[in-house]
């Protein structure tokens, strides 16, 4: 049986993850991970992202419009919670993992 480091798989597979959601080249550190700060930035711009796109088709299914139906406007209005909701967990596990940091003693 070959022997694999997982290690550098998971490094390939994170790497090419980035490439194909377009993330730009610097999220892509030198040694093959994923920049923290970029992927942080990246994941927020993209909740906010989806968030004004359900606010786009509400007001466009508000003002009346014909190409808009209501079932499209809930879908993204659920979509646009759900990636809320998850960044506010995210973030929530993240001031954790802080606070657990900055009490740990010297």
């Amino acid at each position: 049986m070959n022997d694999i480091n997982v290690t550098q798989l998971l490094t390939q597979m994170r790497s090419m993850t980035a490439l194909a959601q377009g993330q730009p080249a610097e999220a892509i550190g030198a040694a093959g991970g994923v920049d923290f700060a970029a992927l942080l930035k990246g994941s927020v711009d993209k909740v906010n992202e989806t968030q004004q796109q359900a606010g786009s088709l509400q007001q466009a299914f508000e003002a009346g419009d014909s190409q808009v139906d209501l079932a499209q406007v809930m879908i993204a209005m659920q979509k646009a919670g759900i990636a809320f909701q998850a960044m506010t967990q995210v973030r929530n596990k993240l001031v954790s993992a802080y606070q657990d940091i900055m009490s740990m003693p010297m």
